[in-house]
C-alpha cells in the first residue's frame, strides 16, 4: 500500500473544513493558505470529493466547500475511495494452486487487506480532529491549529 500526496492533501483539506463553524463553507484559497497547499491542485481534489458527495460547493462571496455529513460520519476509507486511492494487494495476481507458498502468501495479503480496509473505514474525520486537538494540547498550544 502506498498513499500519495492526493491522500494527504485531501484528508488535510477535509479536516480543515471540519474545523469551520458548521463545517464550512470555506474557500479553496483559505484552506490552501491555512494548510500550505497548492490551491489549483486542492481545487481538483475538492471537485472529486464533491462528486463523491463528501462535500458540496456553495456559491457566493461567503461560499466555498462544506461537508455534507458530520465529521463522525465521514471515514478515512470514504475519502481515499473518493479520490481514487486504492490499497489493493496484488490486484492482478492469481495464486498458483501447485505452490503452497504462493497460496499462503496470497491469502496473507488478502487478510491484511481486509484488516486495513476495516481500519480505514472505522477511522472518522472526527477521530482525526480529536487526535489533532490532543496533540496540540500536549504541546501546550491553543486548539486553533493547522493540520
Amino acid at each position: 500500500m502506498k498513499l500519495t500526496t492526493r491522500s494527504h492533501y485531501s484528508v488535510k483539506a477535509l479536516l480543515d473544513i471540519s474545523l469551520q463553524p458548521n463545517y464550512g463553507p470555506t474557500s479553496v484559497k483559505a484552506i490552501a493558505k491555512r494548510q500550505n497547499l497548492p490551491a489549483p491542485y486542492l481545487e481538483k481534489l475538492l471537485i472529486e470529493l464533491r462528486r463523491a458527495k463528501i462535500v458540496r460547493s456553495v456559491r457566493g462571496a461567503q461560499g466555498g466547500y462544506q461537508l455534507l455529513e458530520k465529521p463522525e460520519n465521514i471515514s478515512l476509507g470514504q475519502i481515499l475511495a473518493a479520490i481514487g486511492e486504492t490499497i489493493e494487494p496484488l490486484a492482478k495476481h492469481q495464486p498458483d494452486p501447485d505452490q503452497a507458498e504462493d497460496w499462503v502468501t496470497f491469502n496473507l495479503w488478502q487478510r491484511l487487506h481486509e484488516k486495513l480496509q476495516e481500519a480505514l473505514y472505522s477511522i472518522s474525520l472526527a477521530d482525526l480532529y480529536y487526535d489533532a486537538r490532543s496533540w496540540k494540547a500536549a504541546q501546550g498550544e491553543a486548539t486553533s491549529f493547522v493540520v
